[in-house]
């Protein structure tokens, strides 16, 4: 019997790569939609982040043309003069000094709470305390504010007075006495407003933690700390870095609270406890109702510096995390 094909049979098909049944028209309407809606939302959310930067500049640039002092240097705020003298340096400075404030007291109580909650508390205790966490963080910030007005403030005269008994000598804490109206207070404050998102951030990541990691480290023979040091802390190292930087964005332009709590002046004060200073948010929420047109330009420009701030302060941040990606969930 002849067993040779024949030249007219159909030939083999070609070997199958995948690809057709995810391009061109294999791919489903539904999955078109979601396609051309996801990639609009991204583009619309650029178009929205330069068309604000675009705005920021513009009448920044007016602003900072008429000035007739230096911007980034000057301690004065005075744009409606007849001859406009402003600057941020006062600004700058209370804004990154409560800030950092705010975060040296609230990441490490934060992180404290989150491993409890997450590998101590009994289930339903930790039940609870995630859902008071969670019920702070939705907190308004003029209740802050509220809040530490009438009963933070006159409440800390006895701090600053054993902070200036004890560390006065550094000049960082000296107190002359007065209402705690400082950014000492601001940053306590702030420390407070961040604690329930960085606490919320990090419980969750530590929840992620692989349990074959952790039985493993108890299996050789570890302790509970050490199995948090050797394997949940290096696992949700990243996210709450993450974590941080949200509630830094938060305390950066922080609005209400501040304005409520603190004394506002244009001096820039050796110590963190003498009332006054200023911050970027607060002061355009004070100045903007009161400021003609280019006043309005001027603290447009110094909430042009806050936003470059914050994205300095994002980029630095996933650079971070990028560095320590061996950390993270995705890796793990």
């Amino acid at each position: 019997m002849n067993t040779a094909f024949s030249t007219t049979d159909t030939p083999p098909p070609p070997p199958h790569d995948g690809r057709s049944a995810i391009s061109g028209k294999a791919v489903r309407p539904g999955d078109r939609i979601f396609l051309g809606l996801s990639r609009g939302s991204g583009i619309a959310l650029l178009v929205i982040m330069a068309a604000i930067a675009g705005f920021l500049t513009y009448r920044s640039v007016l602003a900072i043309s008429g000035d007739k002092a230096n911007f980034f240097t000057t301690l004065d705020w005075n744009a409606s003069g007849a001859e406009p003298k402003f600057g941020i340096a006062v600004l700058a400075f209370g804004t990154v000094v409560s800030s950092i404030v705010a975060m040296a007291l609230a990441v490490p109580v934060a992180v404290g709470i989150a491993l409890f909650i997450s590998h101590y508390a009994p289930r339903r205790l930790s039940s609870t305390l995630g859902y008071v966490i969670d019920l702070l963080a939705a907190v308004p910030s003029i209740i802050y504010g509220l809040w530490g007005a009438l009963f933070l403030v006159p409440h800390l005269t006895g701090l600053y007075t054993w902070l200036d008994d004890y560390l006065g000598w550094t000049g960082i804490f000296e107190y002359g006495g007065g209402a705690a109206r400082s950014l000492f207070t601001v940053g306590i404050l702030l420390a407070i407003m961040i604690l329930p998102i960085v606490t919320s951030v990090s419980r969750e990541v530590f929840l992620q933690v692989p349990k074959m990691h952790e039985e493993a480290a108890l299996a050789l023979g570890a302790t509970r700390w050490e199995v948090i040091r050797m394997s949940v802390l290096p696992f949700g190292r990243s996210g709450v870095i993450s974590a941080s930087m949200l509630g830094l964005g938060r305390a950066l332009g922080e609005t209400m609270a501040v304005a409520t709590v603190l004394s506002p002046s244009f001096l820039i004060n050796a110590s963190l406890l003498d009332p006054g200073g200023g911050t970027f948010a607060q002061n355009i929420a004070s100045k903007f109702s009161e400021a003609d047109q280019f006043g309005q330009d001027a603290l447009i420009a110094s909430g042009l510096v806050l936003f470059v701030i914050t994205l300095l302060v994002n980029g630095a941040a996933r650079l971070i995390i990028a560095r320590r990606k061996e950390y993270s969930g995705a890796a793990a």
